[in-house]
Formats: structure tokens, sequence, C-alpha cells
């Protein structure tokens, strides 16, 4: 039995991490001290001002433990890490998982080229961006070939010149062809030296070239080269107009802003590179209520910076955080720079970060409707199923189906919904081992009593919460009276107890209504309650059904091919290959299967004769 007050006394008063669970020892917190012994210790002081948050989080603490670190520092990296792998459900969570494009030239290289880069590797190479869209990367690198001529390709260069034809890039003129020895090293380091200056946002010169071609190929009458370099200023000046300069200065900033609502906060993000705004982006955050801007920023920051291979010099917030000196040290470290966070009271800065904050409120205002409509489709229909059955606390729900053909490879099925979604993760596939023939009530016991006695080895076994070790709350059944009697009894067997529903579809196999407790009951069908039951229905039967494909397909080629003597792999994919299909197959002649290079006569016979 863990004793809290006798624990507490134990802490040490040094730095570290400490991690909250609660009675089914769920991880529900994690945080960072400098002090173990004084941070802990305040969670349970009765005289304390908490807040909301966290006096409804101490009610569900059961155990606490901690790692010890050298520093604040690394206890900073260790709960960032920590919060990432168990997403704990009292701390403000990111809910986006973003990666954004830059764009690299491969300047260490003799012949340097443009691509699209999802990390910045320590290389000698120029990185651009972030930016919020690969399809705009993509955009600016097509745009870039265009204008400056520069390779795509993967040759190695200089050593392979003339070794091969060139590509048709040349051909099309969006390559000077380097491969073949046509432009010189020096002059392509020119076309290279041009592209960097683009892409640090100075167009100035490549649109005043642009008109200069355009107007002399007009005059010269060469009108679809005149044509070409208009659509080329228009792609330039498209790039120019999404990056308007914002800051005189020049440097690389991120702007940060948060609106939040009760359990829901947008954080809107600027990012401004050399200058100039290169894109934006909102992020959801879970939060509890009564956190207040401050602390969601700081949470923000730790876990978006944790993943992003990019951090600019410096963060532009709308107020102070706490740890703001630890984190600029943390973010230091990161990006092996100085990193400064502050918030700007006055001037153009000041206007930006008001900017990011009103378009952090719009976006949160703007999906408020959806989320409530998300939240009638989901947790809404849930609270709805619980009514009918007058049960409360349903969360976790899983469902089962059987698939067979005449007691084919028979195989089931196990869904699971969690709040009214779907968690795919969580879903398992069962190969029949003990039923022969068309016995769906014999399949479901098999299945259910595999399921639980799994559930049950790993929880004895101390095994990670997830999959067979999570119990539900509510198990539905494919069915009627007879299949929820099924799960009872097996249920009954291992001592487990759990509410079994039945999904009852009337003859047009459409859902009809509820089995519960000896007794159908009835759903509204314009109700969510029954939009859910019939999406878990449907889930439920599409990945019975598609396990049972897969798995008689597997089947039927081996039953029929592998057990021919002299036919292996290689045969055997010759064959369908060939024929297509079994029967194909069957009603070849030996002359027919001979035909096939990797079937001599002794093989070819061996097939006949298996299959007459």
């Amino acid at each position: 039995m863990f004793d809290i007050q006798e624990e507490l006394k134990k802490l040490p008063g040094k730095p570290g991490v400490y991690i909250m669970h609660d009675e089914a020892d769920h991880i529900i917190y994690v945080g960072k001290a400098i002090s173990l012994k004084n941070r802990v210790r305040q969670y349970f002081q009765s005289s304390r001002n908490k807040g909301v948050k966290i006096e409804q989080m101490v009610t569900h603490i059961t155990r606490f433990e901690y790692i010890i670190t050298d520093s604040e520092l690394e206890a900073l990296v260790l709960e960032c890490n920590l919060i990432k792998e168990h997403r704990p459900k009292y701390n403000t969570m990111l809910m986006d998982d973003k990666a954004y494009p830059f764009i690299k030239v491969t300047t260490e290289e003799a012949f340097p080229r443009i691509m699209l880069a999802r990390q910045i590797a320590k290389d000698k190479a120029k990185y651009f961006g972030p930016y919020t869209s690969a399809g705009a990367v993509k955009d600016t690198i097509e745009l870039i070939r265009k204008l400056y001529h520069v390779r795509s390709c993967n040759r190695r260069l200089p050593a392979d010149i003339g070794k091969e034809r060139p590509c048709l890039n040349y051909h099309i003129h969006q390559c000077n062809a380097p491969c073949q020895g046509y432009i010189s090293q020096e002059e392509y380091r020119k076309s290279i030296n041009e592209v960097v200056h683009f892409l640090n946002g100075n167009y100035d010169l490549i649109l005043k070239e642009l008109e200069e071609r355009m107007a002399e190929a007009s005059e010269a009458l060469e009108f679809e080269k005149a044509i070409e370099c208009r659509e080329l200023l228009a792609s330039v000046r498209k790039i120019a107009q999404k990056q308007k300069i914002t800051d005189t200065a020049g440097d690389d900033r991120d702007i940060l802003a948060v609106a939040s609502d009760k359990e829901d906060a947008v954080v809107q993000v600027f990012f401004i590179r050399g200058g100039r705004l290169i894109g934006r982006d909102h992020f959801y955050l879970r939060i509890s209520e009564g956190e207040t801007e401050s602390e969601i920023l700081s949470s923000f920051i730790k876990q978006f910076y944790a993943g992003t291979p990019y951090i600019p010099a410096q963060l532009m917030l709308q107020e102070e955080i706490e740890d703001r000196e630890l984190i600029e040290e943390w973010l230091s470290k990161k990006r092996e720079h100085k990193v400064r966070i502050y918030v700007p009271k006055k001037g153009a800065k000041e206007k930006l970060v008001e900017l990011a904050q009103k378009n952090a409120a719009l976006v949160l205002n703007t999906d408020k409707e959806r989320l409530k409509r998300e939240e009638g489709r989901t947790i809404g229909a849930v609270k709805e199923l619980e009514k009918i059955l007058g049960l409360k606390g349903i969360v976790r729900m899983e469902a089962y189906d059987i698939s067979n053909t005449n007691g084919f490879a028979s195989v089931g099925s196990m869904i699971v919904y969690e709040k009214g979604k779907p968690k795919r993760n969580d879903y398992r596939k069962f190969k029949i081992k003990g039923v022969k023939g068309a016995n769906d009530y014999a399949s479901l016991e098999e299945v259910l009593t595999r399921r639980f006695l799994h559930g049950l080895e790993e929880q004895k076994a101390g095994k990670e919460l997830g999959g067979f070790t999570v119990f539900p709350d509510l198990i539905l059944m494919d069915g009627g009276k007879g299949q929820v009697n099924v799960a009872l009894e097996a249920l009954y067997r291992l001592r487990l107890s759990i509410p079994v529903c039945g999904m009852v579809k009337d003859d047009n196999h459409r859902t009809r209504g509820l089995y519960y407790e000896n007794e159908e009951l009835p759903i509204d069908k314009n109700s969510e309650c029954f939009r859910l039951i019939t999406r878990i229905q449907d889930e439920a039967h599409r990945f019975a059904i598609t396990f049972h494909r897969d798995l008689r397909s597997k089947d039927q080629v081996h039953s029929v091919l592998d057990d021919i003597p002299g036919v292996g792999p290689a045969r055997r994919k010759d064959l369908m290959k060939h024929f297509e299909n079994i029967d194909a197959i069957k009603n070849a002649t030996v002359e027919e299967l001979k035909e096939l290079p990797s079937i001599n006569e002794k093989s070819a016979i061996e097939i006949y004769k298996f299959f007459h």
C-alpha cells in the first residue's frame, strides 16, 4: 500500500521529474522541479491555493514516483520526453504533430542541388524555412529550376561527367547539363549564388531580368518565349507577395500567441525568416479549465520545440512565461546559438504579437461550432447510450464480429471505440482455431475467451496499458439474445463482470435497436446514438470481412499450389502471373505449362497430375 504522507518524507531536495499515477495506475501528470522535496509536497498542502486543475488532479493521485537528474535543465528535457510518450491527462497537450519541410541547397557539392528536406542535418548544406506547406516548397523548387537551370539528378559530379546522356530536364531547358560538362563549375556556382539570393527573399534582380527578357522577346516577335517569361514573372510575384517584409531587423523569429476557452486552446505561430513572414500555422491544445495563457504558452514551447528541427534566434510572446531563463538555456543548447524569449511592449513587434493573438482567437471561435458538432457525434452519442442502458462512465467500448464462407477460414474481429471515436491501434484479429465449420456462437465464445484470458495474463505480468490489457466499460455484440448470452457465459467463466449489449438488426440487415438485460430497447433513428451504433456495427463487420478476405486469398493459393511437388515460390509466382487464376492452371495442358521459363517438363507433368 502506497502511503503518500510517508513517501513525501523520503523525497530528496534535488532536481528531477515527478510522475503522478491514479487508481488504475495511469500516468495522469508529469512535472519537473528544481527541488523534488519542495515541489511535490506543495500538491498535498491544503493551505495552498492550487487552482482548479491541480485541486481536481490531486483527488485522483494514489501514488507518485520520481527520477532524479543532475540539473534542472536535464529535468526539463526528461519532462518533455515523458509527456510526449505518456500524454498524461492533466498536462497541457499539443494535439497536432506537424513536421515542416525545408529547402536544402547542397552547397558542399561541386555542382549543388536544390531539394526538399524534412530535417536539418549537421552538414555543410544551406537550409531555408521551415515552410508550412510541402506544396509551396515543391512549387518554389520547380520555379528555381526553371529560372536558374540547376540540376535535380543524383549523379556524382564531377566524377560522372560524360558517363551518361543528359536527362529530359536538359532537353526542356530546365538544366544546363553539368553532367556533360556543358557548364563550368564557376558558372554553375554563380547560378547557385543567385538561387541563395532568391531564397533569402531578394526578388528584385530576377524580376527586372525577366521583364527585360520578356520585352526583348516581344520585340523579336518570339511570342512563345515572351509568354514563358510572363508566366515566370507571375510565379515570382506570387512568391514575393506571400513573403512580405514584416520586420526590418531581418532576424529569424517565431511569434507566438494563444487564445483559450475552458478545455480548448489554440496557439498561433508566425514564422519570420530573414525579416520576412514565410508562413503561419495554428495548433490545438487540450488544457484543463483554469489554466493561464502563460502556462499554456510554456507547455506549448516545450512540446513544439522539442520536436521541430529548426529553432529561431528569438521567440516573441504575448506575455511572460514561467522558467523563461531555463527554457532559453534549453533552446540555446538545442540550437547551438543563443535564443532569446521576450514580450515586446511597443511598436511594430507588439502589433505582430497582437495580430497573432487575434488570429488564434478567430481560429478558436470558428472551430467552436465544429467542435460542438464533433462532441455531439462522439461523447454526446455515448452519453445518449448511457441513458438508454442506465449505465455511467462508458469510455471504452469493444465490438465483436465473425466472418466465414460456409465455415471456411473463420475469423473474428475486435474493434475499439474510446469516447465515441475508433481507436485503431487497439483493434485485434483472431483466426478461429478450435471451431470447425460455420458456428458463429462457438467462434464468438473462442474469441472472447482468448481476448480476456490474454488481457488477464498481461495485467498479471504488469504490462503497459493498451491493447488487451485495458478492459472495456461495455461490450457490443453484432446480434441479439444469442450473441449476448454467449458473451455473458464466457465472461462468467473468467469471473469478469462487464456489461454486454447486443446490436439488433432487422430483416433488411439494418440496425433496429439494442438488446440489454433480456430486453430489446428501441433507439431513435434520428439520434446521434443510433448513428454511432450503426458506425460501430459497420466497422466491426468491415474489419472482420477484410481480414477474412485476405486470409481466404492466402489460404486458397497455399492449399492448391504449395502442395504440388516441385512448385516453390518462384514457380508459384510465374503460374499465377501467367494464368491469372487457379481454374486456368487446372485447365492447362502439359505443353501450355511448359511454355513458362521456370517450368520444365517434369514440373509440368507434376502440376498436371496434381489437378487431374
